[in-house]
């Protein structure tokens, strides 16, 4: 992976590298309880936490099992200009050219289509230049909405990991999903909103 941000953008979307300045949405979204209630980890605290929280995401690109996480940025409408959440591919496994994915939007961006839209461009991105042969997500069994969105992406269920995650105090199972590239659904005309 280079040095380059790999900046993409969508019909309604720009999906770009964190900054410093979204410290304030990044927190406001990432504090949120309800928000970070299916994303694997408890809410962050305080500000500076989430300007941690930047930079560790901005660091993936250098890590011995690199991924990048994008802002998600609508281009249009009521939430132009804010960063409206983010999505990314984390632990990538060259050899086994395996990734997997994360992702969380704001309360005022969610049931819009944004994350589908994002994701599609991401995969569309990381299966031609990362080269990968499989996308694998991990999601909490009552998480139906990121159930529905990754389904409508091409993602397959593949079984249930009893405990395999824990935040908020206690153990969770999580789904395990796979996308191949055969599999994968990009982007018609006809498809988001």
């Amino acid at each position: 992976m280079t040095d380059d941000f790999p900046a993409l953008a969508t019909r309604r979307l720009r999906l770009r590298e964190l900054a410093a300045d979204d410290a304030q949405a990044l927190f406001r979204i990432q504090g949120d309880p309800q928000v970070m209630r299916w994303f694997g980890c408890d809410p962050l605290h305080d500000l500076a936490a989430a300007r941690q929280q930047i930079d560790n995401f901005n660091a993936l690109r250098r890590l011995p099992s690199p991924g990048v996480r994008w802002a998600i940025e609508p281009r249009s409408g009521p939430l132009a200009g804010r960063l409206a959440g983010t999505c990314g591919l984390f632990k990538w496994n060259r050899g086994w050219q395996v990734c997997m994915v994360g992702y969380e939007l704001a309360p005022e961006a969610q049931g819009r289509g944004y994350m589908r839209e994002a994701l599609r461009e991401v995969f569309a991105w990381a299966f031609t230049q990362m080269g990968l042969a499989r996308v694998e997500a991990q999601v909490h069994p009552d998480n139906a909405a990121s159930l529905a969105t990754l389904a409508a992406l091409g993602f397959v269920r593949e079984g249930l990991q009893r405990e395999a995650a824990s935040w908020g105090g206690r153990r969770h199972d999580m789904v395990m999903l796979g996308l191949l590239p055969a599999g994968f659904r990009p982007a018609d005309a006809g498809q988001d909103p």
